[in-house]
């Protein structure tokens, strides 16, 4: 009992509330924080949704594809789909701003609005958590900014695409319609 309360307590501290700890694929479990704001967020919040992962930059020839990534963000969220940006320096230097400079650019030159966070390595032995980890589990490491991972609403299958590939592209959009098409996991199901 009081184990449980204080993890309800700790939970609360950290600015959201105390869950079932089953509700949360392992993948999912990691803090960041925003991008656009500086606080911690657990992507548990993410939990049942489809989600596309993108490495970022700011000065790369595939930064157009922000534009594309909003979109697609936007018109599929009521379904249950989000992207999540990951602004990252690994490749070229092509990121080499403040997480405030990279925050302006994206709102200013691209009206970003889909979730970001704070700046981050994306590969190798110093890459975040949530990066190894989608590495491990597709098998593939980003080569370049802008490769994407595509996430089932389970958090157990993820899929990996190169840099390349287009977020209006014909392949990615049908395996994203497919995922939507598959109902959340009976934990999730009673998430808001």
């Amino acid at each position: 009992m009081k184990l449980a309360l204080a993890s309800m307590m700790l939970a609360t501290a950290l600015g959201g509330a105390a869950s079932d700890a089953s509700a949360c694929p392992a993948l999912l479990e990691h803090r960041f924080e925003r991008l656009q704001s500086g606080q911690a967020e657990s992507l548990c919040g993410f939990a049942g949704k489809v989600i596309l992962v993108v490495n970022t930059a700011s000065q790369c020839g595939y930064t157009g594809q922000y534009e594309g990534l909003e979109a697609l963000g936007q018109e599929l969220a009521p379904r249950g789909f989000v992207v999540l940006g990951f602004p990252s320096n690994d490749f070229g230097g092509q990121e080499p701003g403040s997480d405030v400079e990279i925050a302006a650019f994206c709102r200013t030159a691209y009206g970003i609005r889909f979730p970001m966070f704070s700046k981050s390595s994306v590969r190798g032995a110093s890459a975040n958590p949530f990066f190894a980890a989608l590495a491990r589990q597709s098998g593939e490491p980003p080569q370049w900014n802008f490769h994407k991972y595509l996430i089932d609403r389970s958090g157990t299958r993820v899929t990996s695409y190169p840099s390349s590939e287009r977020p209006d592209s014909a392949a990615l959009r049908s395996d994203i319609e497919r995922l939507l098409a598959e109902p959340a996991p009976v934990a999730l199901q009673s998430k808001p």
